[in-house]
């Protein structure tokens, strides 16, 4: 940074009228005069809220934060944004994303601050934040917040979210007491922290560790353990010299660091949701990343991390076992190893040292979990810009599959007829839910894997293959074809399916076919109309007037490009 003025320093520095606005009114907290010497400015963005049971703990986590910023001679100042927390709000928190991310950006560029620590948990927090940032280009690290330690019930190992979905199943299926259900409340959320599964969270924190925008280890040390205030001690003295270096977004988020992120999303069996985050944090930086780069780059790639939902252990053990960066050891060459990271140094370098405790958590790469670890994406008529698919959540027999189409229109029309006696549904069928999408729902919420009909239950079914515009939770499993593009509400063919349709699923051959004429096809065209708006007037219309469908990200198209952190006009 020698010859370059601070950013803060528009505002801090000089001996004028505005200058002695800026200073004074900030000593009212006890800021001492040599604060605004010329010092990096940190922001810490922080994103806790009692609304948000993930991120509860992160009044504590910032200062820490603080702590490693002063050590290091920086100026910390905490900040906050709007908490989007996955298990409170509707009508989803995918709905709001987008406008977090404008919070961000816009508190960023808005204020005296050279660089930022960005504290993330709870599934949207993480790409909200990292998207606002890549807008603004600074010197930005990310501390996440770390899983909850490991569910214990009746003897067993319980994983947040994972379990819920199992044990929801066995209770409408009558072998589980409805009081047995209850009573695994308590244990499922036993601590601070997001899911303690391989669930959207955790391949969130995974992701920004791959990508280098967070510390090695960020991704697994649980919520509650010592190291993780250690770890944002450390980020907090870090990001200070991240801005004497210069060291902005731009130079770490490359395109070779988007590749390394998707191949080890793929190696730990990551959440599909981490597809549809990337793309949206590609295009706030410009770096050219497709939806089929997903499928290219991790087809072939194992899955060597036993983490439910895909395996049987938790982010716990995924910690004890050495984490991230014994996984980034053992792909290898298959990832750009001389990536820069946040740390000024390379893949290589950070990983060098990592060593596997426990290689039934974390395999060999030549003997893997799954040989088939990475997203696949799947193209036909009935997805014409793709759809998702996890094939080591899914059961491999239901993977090249024919059958029949049952639709439901809404969520709601869903959960009015599913558990119907009446309904005429099989094993075989496959379970269509339209109107989930982006604009449809609005918001896409995790509604894709849509519980298996009460009578199918009973009969031992536990699998199905499920097709929607909709996304899932990352903590779900099963034979799930999520985020159709286009969706339903903008006229996608998902849209004109009927009931009885035959459906066609090959994963190998990446089809999702609709056996069904285009000339019928045509005629239904003719008879759709879009369904009414969910909201008139506020967030929600500006939102589904402008958001992009899946294969984008989702973004509002308005918001998509990096715009910088210029010093804005003088506000006196």
């Amino acid at each position: 940074m020698a010859g370059k003025t601070r950013r803060s320093q528009a505002w801090f520095g000089g001996h004028d009228r505005d200058a002695f606005i800026h200073r004074s009114w900030m000593k009212n907290g006890g800021a001492p005069a040599d604060s605004f010497d010329g010092r990096p400015v940190i922001g810490i963005c922080n994103t806790f809220s009692e609304l948000t049971p993930c991120n509860r703990h992160f009044r504590e986590l910032a200062e820490k934060v603080k702590y490693g910023v002063l050590q290091a001679g920086g100026f910390p100042l905490e900040f906050p944004v709007m908490s989007l927390g996955e298990t409170n709000l509707r009508p989803t928190a995918m709905l709001f994303r987008n406008l977090a991310s404008m919070d961000v950006e816009e508190s960023i560029r808005a204020n005296p601050i050279d660089g930022v620590v960005l504290l993330t948990g709870c599934d949207k927090t993480t790409p909200s934040l990292v998207m606002g940032a890549a807008s603004c280009d600074l010197p930005t690290i990310v501390v996440s917040g770390g899983p909850m330690l490991s569910g214990r019930f009746h003897g067993r190992v319980l994983g947040s979210g994972t379990d819920v979905w199992r044990l929801s199943e066995e209770v409408r299926a009558g072998t589980l007491p409805l009081h047995e259900f209850l009573d695994a409340e308590a244990a499922n959320s036993r601590s601070v922290g997001h899911c303690n599964t391989m669930g959207t969270a955790s391949t969130m924190a995974t992701m920004v560790e791959a990508l280098g925008i967070a510390l090695p280890t960020n991704a697994a040390i649980p919520g509650p353990d010592a190291r993780r205030n250690t770890l944002a001690q450390l980020a907090g003295r870090r990001i200070v010299q991240m801005v004497e270096e210069d060291l902005v977004l731009s130079k770490i988020l490359t395109r070779e660091a988007f590749e390394n992120a998707v191949k080890v999303i793929g190696a730990v069996g990551g959440s599909t949701n981490s597809v549809i985050h990337l793309l949206a944090i590609a295009g706030r930086m410009g770096v050219k990343f497709e939806l089929d780069d997903w499928d290219r780059l991790g087809r072939d790639l194992p899955c060597i991390v036993d983490l439910m939902p895909s395996g049987r252990f938790l982010m716990e053990d995924f910690y004890y076992a050495g984490g991230v960066p014994v996984v980034m050891k053992e792909l290898g060459e298959r990832l750009h190893t001389g990536a820069l990271t946040c740390t000024g140094r390379s893949v290589a370098e950070n990983v060098a040292d990592a060593v596997c405790w426990n290689r039934e958590v974390i395999r060999p790469i030549d003997n893997p979990v799954e040989p088939q670890g990475g997203l696949a994406v799947l193209r036909g008529n009935l997805a014409p810009r793709g759809a998702v698919f996890k094939p080591s959540a899914a059961t491999p027999a239901l993977m090249q599959h024919r059958g029949p189409a049952v639709v439901f229109t809404s969520i709601e029309d869903f959960h009015a007829r599913v558990d119907d006696p009446e309904l005429p549904i099989t094993a075989d069928s496959v379970m269509v839910l339209q109107n989930c999408g982006p604009k449809g729902y609005p918001g896409m919420p995790e509604v894709g894997n849509m519980p298996i009909p009460q009578k199918l239950l009973k009969q031992g079914v536990r699998d199905m293959v499920r097709v929607s515009d909709a996304r899932m939770s990352g903590t779900a499993y099963g034979t799930v074809v999520l985020h159709v593009a286009p969706e339903a509400a903008a006229g996608g063919p998902l849209a004109l399916v009927r009931d009885g349709d035959m459906i066609e699923l090959d994963v190998q051959a990446r089809r999702l076919h609709l056996d069904v004429p285009d000339e019928v096809l045509e005629r239904r065209r003719a008879d759709w109309r879009p369904p009414p708006p969910g909201m008139v007037g506020g967030y929600q219309s500006l939102y589904v007037e402008h958001v992009q469908q899946a294969d984008l990200g989702a973004d509002l198209d308005f918001l998509v490009g990096c715009r910088g952190a210029a010093v804005p006009r003088e506000n006196h």
